[in-house]
C-alpha cells in the first residue's frame, strides 16, 4: 500500500511519519486484537506521562492506572478502556507535539488513530448514544434548521434557560454549553448570486497559489455565520482574486470521523472529492474558512483513502485562508493598503491549525496591519468538537478552557480572536468580557471594506 507523503523536515526537525488508517481490513474491527493494542500502547503512556496536561483523556488513564490492583495496566479492567476512549476528541496534538514514540520509531505509537479505531469499533457494535449521533450530524441539522419556522423554534430553544433544560433533560446537552445560532438555507443561494454579480477578477498565479479560489463553505459557515463567508469573499476580491463555490457541497466528514462513524466519512468523502478534483484539474485552488474542515481535506482524508489520486490532488490543493493569503503577500501579490490598524488582539490558535504544521499565518498575517500586535495563545480552547456540548464532559471543558481564559482576561487587548468560530464562542462564554471575532472579519475590518 503506498503511503501519503506526512513527514518532511521543516526547521531542522523531522516531523511524525503519518501511516495510513487501514480502517477497511477485518483485523481493524477485530476485538481481541484492539483490546491487545489498547493495552500495549496505554502500557507506553503510563511509563511515559508526557501528555498529562493536554486533555483528560491521559489523566483518565494514568488515574486508572495509579487505582488499578498492581498498579500496571494490566490489572485496569477492559471496560475502563471506554472511558479513556471518550474522552478523546481527535486532536492530534500529543501524536504532532508531545510523543517521543510515534513512527519513525520502532514503537510506532499513534494514540489519536488509535482511539479513532476504538470510536469506529464503538460505532459499528451499536454503543454510540443517539444524542452523540444527532450532535455530528451538522449537515442533516443544519438543512432542517434552515427551515424558517424550525430555525426560529431552534434559535429560541438555544437561547432561553427553559429550552436549555429541555435539551438537557432530552438529549444530556449541558445548559451552559455554548450552540451556534441558525441562519436561513437562502443564504448560500445569496452569496452564490453575489459572487456571480461581481464582475471579472484575474490575480497572477506564485509559486505556490494558483491565483482562483474556490470557498468550500463548510456546514459552520452556510448554517451557523455565513457573514463570515461573505468577508472572505470580500477579501479575496479586495486582492483581485476570482472566486467559486462548488455547485454540490456536503459536510466534510470530521464530526463523523470524531464519532468513529467511518463509513457515512466515506459517504461524504465521495459526495466532495469528485466535483473539488474537477475544480483543481481546471486550476482552481481550495479554501475553507474553518479549520477542521481544512484540516480532514488535506490530513484526515488522506490518511484514510491514501490510494485515491483524486483525495491526494483535492489535499495538495487545499489551503487554510491565511496560508492562502501569507503565501501571495511572500510574493508581493497581497494587497497590504490597510485602512485602519487593529491594535493588540489577543489571539487563540486552535489545536485543528496547529497540527497543521503551517507555523502562525494568521498571526503573520494580521500583523502586516499597521499598529497592530497579535499575542498568539496556544492552548485548547476545551470546545473541541461536540465534546463541551455534553453534559458529563462541560466541566471538564470548561478547566480545560481555563489557561486560555486567565490569558484574554489578563491582556490589555482590544480584539480576542480566533479561527475556529465554536472555540471563540467558549472561551468568550467564560471569559468575563471577551467578545470574539473571527480573524477575517478583522482583516476586513483593516481593509476598510
Amino acid at each position: 500500500m503506498s503511503e501519503p507523503e506526512v513527514s518532511r523536515r521543516e526547521g531542522g526537525l523531522e516531523l511524525p511519519t503519518r501511516h495510513p488508517v487501514e480502517w477497511q481490513i477485518p483485523d481493524f474491527g477485530d476485538e481481541n486484537s484492539l483490546n491487545a493494542e489498547l493495552e500495549r500502547v496505554f502500557d507506553i503512556c503510563h511509563g511515559c506521562r508526557r501528555c498529562f496536561n493536554l486533555c483528560h483523556t491521559f489523566p483518565t488513564l494514568f488515574d486508572a492506572v495509579d487505582e488499578s490492583e498492581t498498579g500496571e495496566i494490566d490489572s485496569v479492567p477492559k471496560e475502563a478502556y471506554w472511558d479513556i476512549v471518550d474522552h478523546c476528541y481527535l486532536c492530534d496534538m500529543c501524536f504532532m507535539t508531545k510523543c517521543p514514540y510515534v513512527p519513525p520509531h520502532e514503537w510506532n505509537v499513534d494514540f489519536p488513530h488509535l482511539m479513532l479505531r476504538a470510536k469506529a469499533k464503538q460505532f459499528k457494535s451499536s454503543k454510540t448514544r443517539l444524542r452523540n449521533k444527532l450532535l455530528s450530524a451538522t449537515e442533516t441539522v443544519g438543512k432542517l434548521a434552515g427551515i424558517p419556522v424550525v430555525r426560529q423554534i431552534t434559535n429560541t430553544i438555544n437561547e432561553s434557560t427553559a429550552g436549555r433544560r429541555l435539551l438537557k433533560g432530552a438529549l444530556g446537552v449541558h445548559p451552559e454549553a455554548p450552540l451556534p445560532k441558525y441562519y436561513p438555507s437562502t443564504s448560500q443561494a445569496k452569496l452564490k448570486k453575489s459572487i456571480e454579480s461581481g464582475g471579472g477578477f484575474e490575480a497572477e498565479p506564485t509559486d505556490k497559489t494558483k491565483g482562483r479560489l474556490l470557498v468550500f463553505l463548510t456546514c459552520y459557515g452556510k448554517y451557523n455565520q455565513p457573514e463570515l463567508l461573505e468577508d472572505l469573499v470580500a477579501i479575496l476580491r479586495h486582492n483581485s482574486i476570482p472566486v467559486a463555490i462548488a455547485n454540490q457541497e456536503a459536510c466534510c466528514g470530521m464530526p463523523k470521523l470524531e464519532l468513529g462513524d467511518l463509513d457515512t466519512v466515506e459517504h461524504f468523502k465521495n459526495s466532495n472529492i469528485e466535483e473539488l478534483y474537477g475544480w483543481v484539474s481546471d486550476g482552481w485552488d481550495l479554501v475553507a474558512p474553518i479549520p477542521s474542515c481544512v484540516l480532514m481535506f488535506k490530513r484526515e482524508l488522506p490518511l484514510l483513502f491514501s490510494e485515491d489520486k483524486r483525495v491526494k490532488a483535492v489535499a495538495e490543493a487545499f489551503f487554510d485562508p491565511f496560508e492562502y493569503l501569507m503565501y501571495r503577500h511572500r510574493e508581493g501579490k497581497l494587497n497590504v493598503n490597510f485602512e485602519k490598524s487593529l491594535g493588540k488582539i489577543s489571539y487563540q490558535v486552535p489545536c485543528h491549525l496547529r497540527v497543521q504544521n503551517l507555523g502562525l499565518k494568521t498571526k503573520e498575517v494580521l500583523e502586516l496591519v499597521p499598529d497592530t500586535t497579535v499575542e498568539a495563545i496556544e492552548r485548547c480552547s476545551g470546545h473541541d468538537g461536540t465534546y463541551a456540548v455534553k453534559d458529563e464532559y462541560y466541566e471538564i471543558a470548561r478547566k480545560i478552557a481555563g489557561p486560555v481564559v486567565r490569558k484574554v482576561d489578563g491582556s490589555d487587548a482590544e480584539h480576542f480572536s480566533s479561527d475556529c468560530p465554536m472555540a471563540a464562542k467558549m472561551i468568550a462564554s467564560l471569559a468575563v468580557s471577551a467578545k470574539g471575532t473571527h480573524p477575517i472579519q478583522l482583516l476586513r475590518y483593516a481593509y476598510g471594506i
